[in-house]
């Protein structure tokens, strides 16, 4: 199967670029992940879906959203006990540092890509997403990533380390399509912790508990996503308008929110894993005081 294209930031120019920094700043994180980078492969698509949920991204709603099914995860990870891959390395200091850091940054941005996902999914079903608050009326929170959130970088997608490609290979063919998840890509920068985590982590990926689990948070995400405070506009009719292709549109949404809760809880595993890491509010936000004029100036 052909994976689809992914559009960087650095590649990105005009609309696309403008909106991959939108979905950043709103965010609240140092990078776009594999879901977006693939939505932006359909421009057109990208520039009017953001339109459509940018609104919804910035709300107190959004991101109490995202904290609940982050705080699912956990409680599931918590249950299942620790993997013993964090006590069975020895990282040194600078390691550790930049591992937990990038822990702490998918365990934020991954389950509000879920709720983003699941919201972007059943308005394209045609089902409704949103409750039809009046524009402006939700809090909305503070733009732009925590000072102390780690950069987003990754390994590239076929390293030049035999070892480390054939594990990347099997971890793509765990989580599933569409291409592999950037979670894993940036735990690659540390091999010998992202071997042993995987070691401990895949068997547990294949149990019944862990589907459960998955089933569980994809069913809190789409209730979620349908309490958001503004309708969201969407729909395949729509899609078609834009003369992108619906269907494949349709298909890559459906693969790239099925295996989010997959990465949710993996996450929120080796994070809990670590022991002494914020589990459920990492990157608390604080209240956005700005007009409504403002946010719908800084929204175009």
């Amino acid at each position: 199967m052909v994976r689809p294209k992914q559009v960087s930031e650095r590649e990105a120019h005009g609309d696309v670029e403008r909106v991959l920094h939108e979905m950043r700043q709103v965010l609240r994180v140092t990078g776009v992940d594999v879901t977006v980078r693939t939505w932006a492969g359909f421009e057109r698509f990208l520039v009017a879906m953001w339109e459509a949920m940018g609104p919804n991204a910035e709300t107190r709603a959004f991101e109490s959203a995202a904290d609940e099914v982050r705080a699912q995860a956990v409680e599931v990870a918590e249950r299942l006990g620790p993997l013993g891959a964090w006590g069975a390395l020895h990282l040194g200091e600078s390691q550790r540092y930049h591992v937990r850091g990038a822990l702490e940054l998918y365990h934020y941005l991954d389950p509000k890509l879920l709720v983003f996902t699941s919201a972007v999914k059943l308005a394209l079903q045609g089902i409704r997403v949103g409750v039809r608050q009046p524009w402006g009326s939700a809090e909305r929170i503070e733009r732009g990533a925590p000072a102390r959130m780690m950069a987003m970088e990754w390994e590239s997608e076929r390293p030049e380390d035999r070892r480390v490609r054939g594990l990347l290979e099997g971890i793509l063919a765990t989580v599933g399509p569409p291409s592999l998840p950037g979670e894993f890509r940036t735990l690659a920068l540390w091999p010998e912790y992202l071997e042993a985590a995987w070691a401990r982590l895949e068997p547990r990926m294949k149990g019944e508990e862990w589907g459960r689990a998955c089933d569980a948070l994809l069913s809190t995400s789409r209730r979620l996503a349908r309490e958001l405070p503004y309708e969201v506009a969407l729909s395949r009719e729509w899609v078609e308008g834009l003369h992108e292709d619906a269907e494949s549109l349709q298909r890559l949404t459906d693969q790239l929110e099925w295996r989010l809760p997959v990465l949710v809880l993996g996450m929120a595993t080796l994070v809990c894993d670590v022991g002494d890491l914020e589990r459920r509010l990492p990157f608390p936000a604080e209240a956005r005081l700005v007009t409504d004029a403002v946010a719908m100036e800084e929204l175009r």
